[in-house]
């Protein structure tokens, strides 16, 4: 009887201290293997082998070669393309390569943790800097909220490929699991960039997980649509956003990360999470899903240390959208949550923008309006204990376990509970 309680103690302490962990979280350094935060630095082979044109059968990239993404790739007919671990592919400078798998085709690309997968500018190391390529974009046939279920986007795409959207909540795109992206997002035309990794009308069946997106010059993540679990995410230094969500997407993101710089970021108009349901309001269906975007064990950290304001929110949520955050850290920004001024301060808008144990670290305000009038309101609504917000005024060397990206970094909270106090009346 005595060895019974003694491990329903044990196993209850394992589960309050499981509840209890902010932001990403595990027992070890997940991020210390497989990922690269000094890429300008990495030298790689000369390319070996050239991809351009489409791809309309199943086809399998080597990792003994390296290739050179050239121009607009598509991935089509159907067809699976299978990248193996350690694959390095290169995008083109020149010709803006880009790779694209179009709806109904497949990416498998599954690396390693001791064996990632690269994809990034076939520049010398000396000459690299966000936007040299294009990115990935995967399409797919999971729904979307714009009206006739079937999306394009805005990027100069062979038209025939240029779609996404359905009706397949379970749609399968593949894979991308140890996978890096490095430099991408080139401009491509009069305030036109590439992102990252584009995903359109993507569905629950596709894995997304253990990604690292790093000197983007546009968003790195960005989800149109679909339905998604996303884990072990990072986005390192990007221009733009680092997680951007659109038309409906129904999405769960967790233990993942988002580090920002003012010296590689866009003034005022970057942030880590930007969350809204549509672009332009008359082409949304509002009879169906609107954008929810639920965040556990999430990191976002600003790296700024001199107060000049570079960096605004880390995140941004528009009107007619749902949003929670649990076990999360939000570091070193001015604002934590910016909502838009069309959000009303009332139940039925508020009640869809939750926190659950979340920890404001080093912010100078926490949750305002655009819309300034409301912000006693808001400051009222989320001091209510069933938020259980926390607040800290640490700096990052005392915070994480190691924050300097030229060693091996852990943002990994530190367990000191002397760091936080629960202030109600912040």
């Amino acid at each position: 009887m005595k060895n019974l309680i003694l491990s329903i103690i044990f196993i209850n302490s394992l589960l309050i201290n499981a509840q209890n962990t902010r932001g990403i979280s595990d027992e070890t350094n997940w991020t210390k293997n497989w990922t690269n935060f000094k890429p300008k630095t990495t030298d790689y082979n000369e390319s070996s082998n050239i991809l351009s044109g489409q791809i309309d059968k199943n086809t399998t990239l080597s990792k003994n070669n390296i290739y050179l993404l050239t121009g607009m790739v598509y991935v089509t007919n159907n067809a699976v393309l299978t990248i193996e671990p350690g694959t390095v592919i290169k995008g083109d400078y020149e010709t803006n390569g880009t790779l694209i798998v179009a709806k109904g085709s497949k990416i498998i690309a599954e690396g390693q943790e001791s064996n990632p997968i690269i994809f990034t500018s076939n520049r010398p190391s000396t000459q690299r800097k966000s936007g040299d390529w294009g990115g990935l974009v995967i399409f797919g046939d999971a729904p979307i909220n714009k009206f006739g279920s079937i999306g394009q986007i805005n990027l100069n795409l062979d038209s025939k490929y240029n779609i996404y959207g359905g009706n397949n909540i379970d749609s399968d795109s593949g894979i991308l699991k140890f996978v890096r992206i490095e430099f991408a997002g080139k401009k491509i035309g009069t305030g036109k960039l590439q992102n990252s990794l584009y995903i359109a009308g993507v569905g629950r069946k596709t894995k997304l997980e253990n990604i690292q997106i790093s000197y983007s010059n546009s968003d790195s993540f960005v989800c149109n649509g679909g339905q998604l679990t996303l884990k072990n995410l990072i986005s390192f230094r990007a221009n733009g956003n680092d997680y951007y969500f659109t038309e409906g997407a129904q999405v769960n993101i967790s233990n993942s990360l988002a580090v920002k710089n003012q010296y590689f970021t866009n003034p005022g108009k970057s942030r880590c999470f930007d969350i809204e349901s549509y672009d332009v309001k008359s082409n949304a269906d509002l009879t169906k899903k609107l954008t929810n975007v639920v965040a556990t064990n999430v990191t976002l950290l600003n790296e700024e240390n001199d107060n000049l304001g570079l960096i605004r929110e880390a995140i941004l949520v528009k009107e007619n959208t749902a949003f929670s955050m649990a076990n999360s850290i939000i570091s070193g920004f001015n604002q934590c949550l910016l909502l838009d001024g069309k959000i009303k301060t009332d139940y039925e808008n508020l009640d869809k923008i939750k926190f659950n144990d979340v920890l404001f670290n080093n912010c100078t305000t926490y949750i305002e309006s655009e819309f300034t009038e409301n912000n006693n309101a808001l400051k009222s609504w989320y001091s209510n204990n069933k938020f259980y917000i926390e607040y800290s005024k640490a700096n990052n060397v005392d915070f994480f376990v190691e924050n300097d990206v030229k060693k091996i970094p852990d943002f990994r909270i530190k367990k000191d509970k002397n760091l936080t106090s629960r202030l109600a009346s912040k």
